[in-house]
């Protein structure tokens, strides 16, 4: 890369590439957005809501526009990407987790958790949005709201849509909620399903109740006595035998449609 190149870094992620070539960046990944991606681009310029009047979940996009986030009152940053570069230091306090893949969950909580106590707004983001930040916002909702991994993943997943946490976060998340709850019930993210404006969440989680029971039927309940008991025995053949009276019929109607049985 020319030096002049290298004079203008990325004014979204800070670091050189070609973001107008659509070159991604070697360093965090940054690229600019698909076609398929432009048309929420104006949505995902402003970082989702969690939790009213503190907690917000966005990506480094979101990080980068300075005057939204003081729009809405951030004040806080917690970056959980160390390649990512904390841009506007003069502007808003930042925390970065340290390690690139396993995840902080205590000095993240302990950072937000001091950030609650002083009433102050703060943006949690990685470089998409979609795994690592909504991570350490569920571990938070689990340490700070008693909740387990499945509630605190439906709560973030109804404000935030695109998440989209992977196996080895999501095993993290499960080796957390066994340290805070000794177990982990909650099954593979994979297999719930989301449906945007659909019912409100039950976040009591309870269990599922056994089936209600289905009516037994009236004649099988007859302590026990054959239903055939009831019938009068002059009424009821068994096989497929006809009466006298009806054998007799059907020989004198040959014509009729049903043809008389050999009785030899």
């Amino acid at each position: 890369m020319r030096k002049r190149e290298r004079e203008n870094p990325c004014g979204i992620c800070g670091h050189y590439h070609k973001y107008e070539e659509e070159e991604v960046c070697g360093i965090c990944g940054h690229r600019i957005p698909l076609s398929s991606d432009k048309s929420s681009l104006q949505v995902s310029a402003f970082p989702s809501l969690i939790l009213p009047g503190f907690l917000y979940l966005g990506s480094y996009d979101n990080a980068s526009r300075s005057e939204l986030l003081k729009s809405q009152g951030i004040t806080h940053v917690l970056n959980t990407v160390p390649a990512c570069q904390n841009l506007y230091k003069n502007s808003f306090t930042y925390h970065c987790l340290q390690d690139g893949k396993i995840l902080l969950f205590d000095d993240a909580i302990q950072f937000l958790e001091q950030c609650e106590r002083d009433k102050a707004r703060v943006l949690v983001h990685c470089m998409s949005g979609k795994n690592r930040s909504p991570a350490i916002v569920v571990a938070f909702l689990m340490k700070s709201k008693g909740w387990r991994l499945l509630q605190s993943y439906q709560w973030v997943k109804e404000r935030r849509p695109s998440v989209d946490i992977g196996q080895a976060v999501y095993q993290q998340l499960q080796e957390y909620e066994q340290k805070l709850y000794g177990s982990s019930n909650s099954s593979n993210l994979v297999l719930l399903s989301f449906q945007p404006g659909g019912a409100p969440l039950n976040f009591g989680l309870s269990e599922v109740k056994d089936p209600v029971p289905v009516p037994i039927p009236a004649f099988s309940n007859l302590g026990g006595a054959s239903i055939f008991a009831h019938l009068p025995p002059q009424e009821f053949t068994f096989g497929a035998g006809q009466t006298q009276k009806n054998l007799s019929e059907n020989l004198a109607n040959p014509s009729g449609s049903d043809i008389p049985m050999d009785n030899a």
